[in-house]
């Protein structure tokens, strides 16, 4: 897998909300995110989209992730792919979001920020 994938994975990573047994979620719906490598060698910029239906994340390029996001929107949540690995905090509103990720993949290591935006 590429650095690439490690973006994906780290993305996919930061809309994971609590377990469906709480039910529909505040922040359930379609969102676009873009994640900006501020240190390594990742791509520079990456985005895609992501669902989220009940407080799961869904993407196809999802392995193994944890996550959950506050009543306040504070998000905290990490992801595995392979020998791959990221992990993020960060803050979402009702239409945005913005927060920090850092990774490895081997002895690559990169870190920046993330935005996500509604759709």
């Amino acid at each position: 897998m590429t650095r690439r994938s490690l973006l994906i994975a780290a993305a996919s990573c930061f809309l994971v909300f609590a377990p469906a047994a709480y039910g529909r979620s505040a922040f359930d719906g379609s969102w676009d995110l873009v994640f900006v490598t501020q240190r390594g060698a990742c791509d520079s910029i990456f985005t895609f989209t992501v669902d989220v239906t009940n407080g799961i994340v869904t993407h196809p390029n999802l392995v193994r992730f944890r996550g959950n996001v506050t009543k306040s929107g504070a998000v905290r949540a990490s992801v595995t792919v392979q020998d791959k690995y990221a992990t993020g905090a960060g803050k979402l509103l009702a239409t945005s979001g913005r927060g920090t990720w850092s990774g490895h993949s081997g002895t690559a290591r990169c870190s920046g920020y993330w935005t996500a935006q509604r759709n």
